[in-house]
Order: C-alpha cells, then structure tokens, then sequence
C-alpha cells in the first residue's frame, strides 16, 4: 500500500470515528468535519456558482444540511460522496432560483479572455475558468468531481443521481472534446484528466 493510500485510509478512519461521535450526540465533533471538508467543499460551489459570496454562503447551508441530516448517513458511499450529492443538490436549487439557465461565466469580459488566450505562462485558476467556460453543467460537474476531487464513476453517479455508464460516456465524451482543443495544449488537458475507473 502507497503512502498516500495509507494516509487517505487514516483520514477516513479519522472521519468515521468523528462521525460516530456526532451521531452519538456530540454535535460539537462536527466542526471537524467542517474543518476537514470546508476547502473543497467552497471550491466546488465556488466553481458551480462563480461568486465568492455566493460560495461561502453556500458551502455554510450544506454544513447545517448535513448536520440536520447526519442521522440518515450510513456507509452505502463515502462521506464525502454523500456530502458532496448535498452540494451538489443545493448547488442547483441556487442556481434555479437564480433562474440564469445554467449560463455560467458568460460575463467574462472580452479583455480578460484575450488577455488569457495571448499569455505564455497560465495560472492554474485561469486555465480552470477557461475549461469550465467551454463546458455545459453536466460536463462540469462531472469534470470537477472526477479531475479535481478524484471520484470513482460510481461516486459521481451517486451524487449526480445518474447510472455508472452513463456519467463514464459522459466523461469519455467530454475528454475527447477538451483534447480536441489547441488554444491551451493538448498536454495540459491530456494531464488533467483522469482515465480509469
């Protein structure tokens, strides 16, 4: 067993243990869960609706959410899976409400993305906002969830409600588009997506 592999069981061990004392009663334990899981969390709501304010509002009613919820988690998936389906529902219900039609990043200003398409050198948090600019909600969610936080098919299905296959054709389609693209390098696409399972 790898070292990262070690570390990610020790984590979940961690997490379980916590999870267990907050199911138990002990409430207060859940800032641990808080702790270990705000970062991402924010970054994935921060990429589904582009506004930090938005975001961090967000990522704060999916922690209450899951605590009022914590008694209905049971080992069927990971927990962050399960937590990330609560970001993920909440995520779309904003951006409903919102009414905006799941248009994300169409008030990028011209200038920016000249600007970004003429430099040599492109900062990681640029590249993503031009990946994601060029991807439909489904092709994004499913990119953020496999590329960026690492789950299997089968977990971003759970949390996407959608079958298996269904979420690998996605991502298989969607592979082939962004390796289709010159403007960036292929490599760099090539590198940031997973194959697999």
């Amino acid at each position: 067993m790898t070292t990262s592999n070690t570390s990610k069981e020790n984590a979940n061990l961690e997490i379980k243990s916590i999870l267990e004392q907050v199911q138990s009663g002990d409430t207060y334990a859940y800032t641990e869960i808080i702790r270990s899981f705000q970062k991402q969390i924010y970054i994935y709501c921060y990429y589904l609706l582009k506004n930090k304010e938005e975001a961090e509002d967000a990522a704060q009613d999916i922690f209450i959410k899951g605590l009022e919820n914590i008694h209905n988690f049971s080992y069927t998936v990971s927990f962050s899976a399960w937590l990330y389906k609560i970001a993920h529902n909440h995520c779309m219900d904003l951006l409903k409400k919102k009414n905006k039609s799941y248009k994300f990043w169409t008030s990028f200003k011209k200038e920016q993305a000249y600007e970004l398409s003429h430099r040599q050198a492109y900062e990681y948090d640029d590249f993503i906002h031009e990946l994601l600019d060029k991807l439909n909600v489904d092709e994004r969610r499913i990119l953020l969830l496999r590329s960026i936080e690492e789950y299997s098919f089968d977990e971003i299905a759970s949390i996407m409600e959608l079958k298996p296959t269904t979420v690998r054709k996605k991502y298989e389609r969607l592979r082939k588009k962004l390796l289709k693209e010159k403007k960036l390098g292929g490599e760099f696409y090539e590198h940031s997506l997973k194959t697999g399972g």
